[in-house]
């Protein structure tokens, strides 16, 4: 496996100390340290504002990367592609390079579509997963009434799939991936477990944000057999007992994630009680104001400590 120390760099750098001043010797042993951190940060969001309307979630994934990289770090963003989504005002446009795989669940093959659009005041970049059956006619987590879809399980294996794959597309390499909500909450298992060997995400630590985002009705029972995937067993999601409900979801996200933030000031006790005895890092609740200096230090304390 490639060593941290390496990521940032791709031959080893030697210094003679007597060729070199004090001052010019400090100033290269601290670009090799800013080198060695978490460089590049992945996304995978539940909500963006201005693409949906405004919520503590939409802003957060809307401000909170922007900010990153105007801390000097590459980003990339992603987002469901809901029905709710105006393509013609938010000029979508689709990525055919990207699109055309067919992602299969519970023996169904469903086509993945990649579209992208640009925040020109934020030179930001997003991606977004679509589905005819998954998302472009359908609204967010609840249709007109307030209904929680009867599909959202295979909807957020979809989207964190459907991510995973268009990264490896990009052949890009983050060295942390930020989750945001409860539709992102199978990305860690993925990623540590089905994705591991991907030069993608061989090497990248997880980081998942629970916000007061519950969902009400439970999964369908059948939701474990339809994460099986390779390199994910059963084993793998033994956790998984019924009811599946949020709590539960939630739980599997800590299992397999480097780093949990509390983004919301009331989260699920028992949810944030289970990560701190996990061992895991914890980020606790940041006021929006300092939220993206304490993410910008937790993604490196997550980067720098070493795996279990």
């Amino acid at each position: 496996m490639q060593k941290k120390a390496e990521r940032g760099f791709t031959s080893a750098i030697r210094v003679n100390p007597i060729a070199f001043g004090s001052h010019s010797l400090c100033k290269i042993i601290e670009n090799i340290v800013i080198m060695t951190k978490a460089n590049k940060v992945l996304f995978i969001t539940q909500e963006i504002t201005p693409y949906v309307s405004e919520t503590e979630m939409s802003l957060v994934g809307r401000n909170l990367p922007q900010a990153i990289q105007e801390k000097g770090r590459e980003i990339r963003t992603f987002m469901p592609k809901w029905g709710n989504i105006n393509e013609r005002r938010n000029q979508l446009h689709e990525v055919i390079r990207l699109s055309g795989m067919n992602l299969i669940i519970d023996d169904t093959d469903h086509p993945l579509i990649i579209k992208v659009a640009s925040i020109q005041s934020a030179r930001m970049q997003v991606y977004f997963i679509d589905n005819d059956d998954y998302f472009q006619n359908r609204l967010q987590a609840t249709d007109e009434n307030g209904a929680e879809y009867e599909d959202n399980d295979a909807r957020a294996i979809f989207y964190a799939r459907g991510v995973l794959e268009t990264v490896k597309k990009l052949r890009w390499c983050p060295d942390v991936i930020h989750c945001q909500g409860w539709m992102t909450a199978l990305a860690p298992l993925y990623i540590k477990k089905a994705y591991k060997d991907e030069p993608s995400f061989r090497d990248a630590k997880v980081v998942f944000s629970l916000f007061d985002d519950e969902f009400k009705q439970p999964f369908h029972a059948d939701f474990a057999s339809k994460l099986l995937l390779k390199g994910v067993s059963k084993k793998d999601i033994a956790s998984l007992t019924e009811p599946i409900d949020y709590v539960t979801l939630c739980k599997l996200a800590v299992d397999y994630s480097d780093g949990v933030i509390q983004q919301s000031e009331h989260v699920n006790e028992e949810i944030l009680e289970y990560a701190r005895q996990s061992g895991k890092l914890i980020l606790d609740y940041q006021t929006p104001d300092n939220l993206a200096e304490a993410c910008n230090d937790f993604y490196d304390k997550v980067w720098e400590a070493e795996q279990k």
